[in-house]
């Protein structure tokens, strides 16, 4: 049975690029690459960030329940097809789902076992940062972006576990440990001293774990780390 791992985090806080090196660095993963409504940035490609499609083509995916989950956002339509799954589990691979947390609570509802990760930026001034120097979004486009961080964060408590992206290497490290301590738990096999090293790893990103360091985090967006915008 594939392992699914739902990796969702605000727009410009690195999940994308967090995803693809870890993807070079354990095998037997495979990629969801979603489905959207809206028109490519920058360098982005075709069938490689995501399958860029007209609404109608949308529609009807919905219609044929090829979905896993869709989702609007900022009014561009996005969506995980069942394909990827199959696909997965024919070839004895996990899966990875970059989904936002509307998808995240749809695809727990179907698939409770799934693995779910959320990963903040070190801060909101951080996070503006990289919105504003990726050169894609207009002033008020990155603003209404940082507002829908903030009620994004509020759901990092239905998540297994919390990653915060501040060094590239230290957090495709920390996921690379998370993904390969959930195969670990669910082998069944026993527990050789490696084995019982990438589980204590794992365990530093647990949720209750990580709250008091979260703290500064939540603070900088206004957050009152309530998370009772999308419960799973």
């Amino acid at each position: 049975m594939s392992i699914v791992y739902i990796i969702s985090a605000p727009s410009g806080s690195g999940k994308s690029t967090l995803v693809n090196e870890l993807r070079k660095i354990v095998s037997n993963l495979d990629f969801s690459i979603s489905y959207t409504t809206r028109a490519p940035r920058g360098s982005e490609q075709n069938g490689r960030e995501y399958y860029f499609i007209p609404r109608s083509k949308f529609e009807d995916m919905i219609a044929c329940n090829e979905f896993l989950e869709h989702a609007v956002v900022f009014g561009k339509c996005y969506g995980t097809a069942k394909e990827f799954l199959v696909k997965a589990e024919s070839s004895q691979h996990d899966l990875v789902l970059d989904i936002d947390v509307q998808g995240a609570a749809q695809i727990k509802k179907k698939l409770p076992d799934a693995v779910s990760i959320f990963v903040l930026p070190p801060d909101r001034a951080t996070l503006e940062w990289r919105l504003r120097n990726r050169g894609s979004d207009a002033s008020a486009d990155i603003e209404r972006r940082l507002v829908t961080a903030t009620r994004e964060i509020e759901n990092y408590d239905k998540y297994d576990y919390i990653l915060v992206n501040d060094q590239l290497k230290d957090s495709t490290e920390a996921l690379k440990a998370v993904v390969l301590a959930e195969r670990v738990r669910r082998s069944g096999a026993p527990l050789s001293t490696s084995d019982s090293q990438i589980l204590e790893s794992a365990e530093r990103f647990r949720l209750k774990n990580v709250r008091e360091r979260l703290r500064p985090i939540l603070e900088s967006f206004g957050n009152d780390a309530s998370g009772k915008a999308t419960g799973f």
